[in-house]
């Protein structure tokens, strides 16, 4: 397993909390955005409006494949992590 996340319904269903976490190290091409990928495709994220997601700084791809999917993507760094608050396109398939 090179990849984990951990997804989170908030009391309020139209905000979906995740923490994505790719093992340190050597990972293939395209591991991020099929992390993000999955989280995105879940029941409970395509129910959800916003989502709240941490991810590692430094984490391009994964940011990358938030900003392909979502309809807007605002960052900010907290240590070594990076915060994502996202607004989720409104047609998801």
């Amino acid at each position: 397993m090179v990849g984990v996340a951990d997804v989170h319904p908030l009391d309020d269903t139209s905000i979906v909390r995740a923490e994505l976490h790719i093992e340190a190290g050597h990972v293939g091409v395209g591991t991020s955005a099929k992390l993000v990928d999955a989280v995105l495709d879940l029941p409970e994220t395509k129910e959800g409006r916003r989502l709240e997601a941490t991810l590692p700084i430094g984490d391009s791809e994964s940011l990358d494949r938030l900003r392909a999917r979502c309809e807007t993507v605002e960052t900010r760094p907290a240590g070594a992590t990076c915060l994502v608050d996202a607004t989720l396109a409104a047609e998801r398939s």
